[in-house]
């Protein structure tokens, strides 16, 4: 198949580009050329060095393209999706749009989310974007036709970043050395609530499933693994394959949303602090016989072995690490006052 990825050397959109330029597909990647030496192998790939957003350059380097599927990686806000609904009606058979699960309403009463689940977040304007986003893309399909699958991945990871609940601005590595060194590192709520955590390998199988699938035009899909793990099980995953011993503090999410300088209203309140667990049925009827077998353990191995390995992925942050410290000071001293 000939594919387009706007993106294509992100989180989620590497090892989705890696598995289809092994299978020998014709992929286009329309990005700003940053990290696309990751395919310099493969005489498959082809490359459109370009800002997506500088819509008239875009529309000289597509020239006369066309596709059997464009996937927009990068899109965030409407504004975005209606530049891609120009640049491709009528050039592609299958337009592809990453949106967020962390779109669904969390909803205590029921914590098992599926693609019927309401799309609500008051919490973060990432997600409510993404819901905008969403319902521009399903007017276009039912004004002009234009075939859409809408894909909702919720915490995707890849080799290059831990999956954390509570971390900074720069990345997992400062909660890993915080871990490594012995020092208490803070876990939102008391660690108990259900999440999913999603190895981008996985993501890819059921992303690929999707490609140039007529059952999935016009329709919205969620890639989640199977397995619901506890933010305790995660942390001492991790601290296990650190070969050290976990030291969590436990904060409340509203207490972190309140005194963080980094998003923790929307990333936990509207996203990480309540139990889910997805029902990725819809997605299997339509790609029979996928298996998302990759384990919570055997992923984040996988990750902090590589992480460790690579320098670059060692980015200090020493203002969140600061943060941290002043977070559990303040709570020990409020408990000494009672």
């Amino acid at each position: 198949m000939k594919i387009l990825f706007i993106g294509g050397t992100g989180t989620i959109s590497t090892a989705i580009s890696t598995e289809l330029a092994k299978r020998g597909d014709e992929l286009y990647l329309l990005n700003r050329g940053s990290r696309n030496d990751l395919f310099s192998e493969y005489s498959n790939v082809h490359y459109i060095t370009c800002d997506v957003n500088d819509e008239a350059a875009a529309k000289v380097a597509l020239g006369d393209l066309t596709f059997d599927s464009v996937c927009d990686f990068i899109g965030f806000v409407p504004e975005q999706l209606e530049r891609d609904y120009r640049l491709f009606a009528g050039r592609t058979k299958q337009f592809m749009y990453i949106s967020s699960a962390s779109a669904y309403h969390k909803d205590p009463s029921d914590f098992v989310i599926n693609e019927g689940t309401t799309m609500a977040n008051p919490y973060w304007q990432y997600s409510r974007d993404k819901i905008a986003c969403e319902e521009f893309l399903f007017k276009m399909l039912r004004e002009n036709n234009f075939p859409i699958t809408i894909v909702r991945p919720s915490h995707t990871y890849c080799e290059r970043s831990v999956p954390l609940g509570v971390h900074g601005s720069k990345g997992s590595w400062q909660v890993l050395k915080r871990i490594k060194e012995g020092k208490q590192v803070i876990i939102h709520g008391d660690g108990t609530s259900l999440w999913t955590i999603t190895d981008s390998r996985d993501f890819a199988k059921g992303f690929i499933g999707l490609i140039g699938n007529p059952r999935a035009i016009g329709e919205a899909f969620q890639i989640t693994c199977d397995v619901s793990v506890s933010w305790n099980q995660i942390y001492k995953i991790i601290a296990d394959c650190l070969n050290v011993e976990l030291k969590p503090y436990y904060v409340s999410s509203s207490f972190l949303a309140s005194v963080g300088d980094f998003d923790f209203e929307g990333s936990l309140i509207g996203d990480k602090a309540n139990s889910v667990v997805f029902d990725n049925s819809k997605l299997k009827n339509v790609v029979p016989g996928l298996t998302m077998n990759i384990r919570p353990e055997e992923g984040i191995r996988r990750t902090i072995e590589y992480v460790q390995a690579h320098p670059e992925c060692q980015e200090e942050d020493p203002e969140f690490d600061a943060w941290c410290d002043r977070v559990i000071d303040a709570l020990e001293n409020a408990k000494k006052s009672i």
